[in-house]
């Protein structure tokens, strides 16, 4: 079962200013239980989620989290997908939404074959985000990483005064292309060598109406 994780934050507050990200923290800790997960890159016990020392960030580490296509793999190994529900609890007078996420895995792609990563997230009850997409060419034999960020005037923020689950779906997907898949394999996977990538999911805070 996946723990609950906790951290102390800095002693700080802000509300947002044009153009900028919303950089400090609220004064209190914030705690994180993970509500859910499901998917095929994530079976149980293959992926935590931890706090920065800070607060101003979150990492969710997989440890089974691989696509593949060719000699090896399974016809419906070229896909895999995990969504992970989380309860983050913030202090009162507080809300936060995601102001950007790093992904980061490796990947061998064969000439020819090319990988897809794409990622979007929601709060519950609400509409998702549009997926982010990237991908990854063949020849490819590299560790790889992708960003996203959001626009300040785009941030979604969870309802001032309510606790919504956040929502994180992640997406990873190999094609052969004109590769061989008879003779070759090729993968995408935000798992490594060390059995852990950590993919990061960047705060964005904001006070409440008739907060001081």
């Amino acid at each position: 079962m996946l723990a609950t994780m906790a951290a102390a934050l800095l002693a700080l507050s802000s509300t947002i200013t044009p153009n900028s990200w919303p950089q400090n923290p609220p004064p209190d800790k914030i705690i994180i239980d993970v509500a859910t997960v499901n998917g095929t890159g994530c079976p149980p016990d293959t992926a935590a989620v931890s706090v920065s020392a800070d607060n101003t960030a979150f990492t969710v580490t997989y440890s089974q989290y691989t696509a593949q296509v060719g000699v090896g793999a399974q016809p419906t190994d070229f896909r895999k997908n995990c969504q992970i529900g989380l309860r983050v609890h913030v202090p009162q007078g507080f809300t936060y939404g995601i102001a950007s996420a790093d992904y980061r895995g490796f990947g061998h792609l064969e000439k020819g074959a090319y990988g897809v990563e794409r990622a979007n997230y929601y709060f519950q009850g609400n509409s998702p985000t549009a997926y982010a997409t990237h991908r990854l060419d063949g020849f490819y034999d590299n560790d790889w990483q992708f960003s996203d960020s959001t626009d300040i005037d785009a941030i979604i923020y969870e309802p001032c005064g309510q606790e919504r689950n956040l929502n994180i779906n992640t997406e990873l997907r190999a094609y052969a292309g004109t590769s061989d898949p008879k003779a070759t394999t090729s993968f995408l996977t935000m798992d490594s060598t060390d059995g852990s990538v950590q993919t990061v999911y960047h705060f964005a805070w904001k006070t409440c109406p008739g907060t001081r």
